[in-house]
Parts: C-alpha cells; structure tokens; sequence
C-alpha cells in the first residue's frame, strides 16, 4: 500500500461532534491505488459495530458532505467512513483529477473490503451512502456486491445519463453526442502533446446574471464559506476536460432492478435532478425479485444541495431507521 500524506488538522466544513471519535484511515482498491478516508466511531463503543461507507458528491472532497453525514451516522450508532475517491482529495491514483464508472465502483468496494476485515466491525452489517453522483455509483455497488446489505442514495445523479444526454436529457441525440466525442478527443491529443491535463474548471464564478437555479444552488454551496474546501474539485478548477469521458458508453445502473439488498432513495422535490432518482426507483423496482425493501422517499420543498448539509432537511431520523432495519 502507497503511503499518503494525510492532513492531521480538523479541516471539514461541519463542526467536530464530541459524541464520536475520528481518524484518518486508508484501504487499497483491486486497481492498488491508496485511498484516504476519515473514520468516525461513536465516543466510548467497544466491540463489533455495524459500519457505513459514505462518499460524494461528485467532484467534493471527505471534509464536504460525506463526511457530515459520516460523522452524523457515528452519533447514531454506526461505525462510518467518508473517503476520497481514486484520483481526488487526500486519495492516491495519477493522474488526478480522473473520474472512472469501473474505478469508482470499485471504490465503494474497496471500502466494504476494509470494513469487512476490521476487527471493528461486524461484516455481515455493512451499509453504504452515495451523495449526488456517488448516489448513481452506490446504487451501481449494490448490485455488484453482496457484502453491502443496505443501500441509501441521496440527491441522486445519474453520471453516465447526465455526460451522455445532457441535463434534463436536452443533448439526447447521436449528433450532439458525437460533438461531444469529437471535442473531448481532440482535447485528449491536445494533453497528450503537452504532457498535462486541461482542467474543466468547477462551479462558474462569479455567477452570471442568467444562471438556472440549478447553478445558483452548487455556487451557493462550493463556493461560499458554507461548503468551499481546497481540494474540492467542485469548488476549485473541477475535473480534467477528459477526465469523465467514458461515462458517455458506460450506463451503471443496467442491473438495478437485480439488487436484493434493501436501498432507500432519497431526493428533494425541488432539485433539478430529482429526476434521477424517480427514474432509477422505478428501474430499480421493475422486475426486482425483491421489491419490498426499496423505498423512494421525497422531501418536500428541498433543493438538491439541501440534501448536501442541512441537518434540519436531510431526514436522518430516517436513514438511521433504516440501516438499524436492515443490518441486523
């Protein structure tokens, strides 16, 4: 295992809960690369506990909202982890700044294989939680991987419906894909020649007169003092220009609807990719030999960045519920 230089300062954008204890871990992935991750473990427990993995969103860091909801999931019991994804944050894996719908997936593997050896844990309670497009690549894990007993997905995307139709599926055309192809690979002979990667760049800022709303509520988040980190690709210079390509061939979510884990989905009624989760609900539960533990719950009036941070909002009453139902 690569060893990782790994922050010793509290340096997340929540506040530090006295009710647990916290440390910096790390676990290699089938592809050997080190991920970084924090484990959070409820103050004074002794014994076997159940254990969550959490990551997301997409393009954020463990210190944003993976590791609030982590952290949130210790006071109540579990034993967590938020990790970096592969190429990101405190991660390991070159070059940076890439995004994979395989490597990913097996991110959230890796991370059950630790907690599956962990003489912390019980492996036969083990959950997970995807945020935005982590909430895609969970639901993606769950039907691969039987060790995950429950899943829960929050303010959902869909990565590999998104980079190939577009948002609201407005790109949806064999044209408009292959212009996307076509800029993306000239981009790739553009790197290769210099020997780096162009970055996408993260959310727009300043914000233009005519931004959606949708792009309001990410700036609203990344970048201003509620959500902003430094080693946040959202809130910085986002992925590389080539870094997501091929989840524009790669759908994730093919067998869904063989998942006979328990999985909640969970999105606000006002974001704009609540979408997402209504379809993959429906998807998921199509055929399922066993439907009866999917649930898909709506919060009224939440946007999608709501479900991000907002300890008032984000329904843990329920999530706790949920994974005391299903890891025992």
């Amino acid at each position: 295992m690569k060893a990782l230089k790994l922050g010793t300062e509290w340096d997340k954008t929540f506040k530090r809960s006295d009710k647990v204890e916290h440390r910096k871990v790390t676990f290699v992935n089938r592809y050997g690369i080190t991920l970084a991750a924090d484990l959070y473990k409820p103050a004074g427990a002794t014994g076997i506990l159940p254990a969550i993995a959490v990551c997301g969103p997409f393009g954020a860091v463990k210190e944003q909202a993976s590791g609030l909801y982590a952290q949130t999931m210790a006071e109540r019991g579990f034993l967590t982890i938020a990790f970096d994804p592969s190429f990101t944050g405190e991660s390991g894996g070159s070059p940076r700044y890439m995004a994979s719908p395989d490597i990913n997936t097996e991110d959230f593997q890796a991370a059950v294989d630790y907690l599956s050896t962990s003489d912390e844990v019980d492996p036969e309670k083990i959950g997970i939680i995807g945020i935005c497009g982590w909430g895609g690549l969970a639901i993606n894990a769950a039907a691969l991987d039987t060790r995950i007993k429950a899943t829960v997905s929050s303010t959902m995307y869909d990565m590999t419906r998104v980079n190939a139709k577009g948002y609201f599926d407005g790109e949806d055309s064999e044209e408009q894909r292959h212009a996307k192809r076509v800029a993306i690979n000239a981009q790739r002979t553009k790197d290769y020649a210099s020997g780096t990667y162009a970055r996408g760049g993260g959310v727009v800022d300043p914000l233009p007169d005519d931004a959606p709303f949708f792009v309001k509520d990410y700036h609203d988040y990344y970048k201003t003092a509620r959500g902003y980190h430094p080693r946040s690709l959202n809130s910085n210079d986002g992925w590389n220009v080539t870094g997501c390509m091929t989840f524009m061939n790669m759908p994730i979510l093919k067998y869904s609807n063989e998942i006979r884990s328990a999985v909640l989905v969970i999105h606000g009624e006002k974001a704009h990719s609540c979408y997402f989760s209504r379809d993959a609900f429906k998807n998921m539960i199509d055929g399922n030999p066993c439907p009866e533990n999917k649930e898909l719950m709506i919060i009224p009036g939440a946007v999608h960045t709501d479900l991000y941070d907002r300890t008032d909002i984000i329904p843990f009453d329920k999530i706790e519920s949920f994974f005391k139902q299903y890891l025992k």
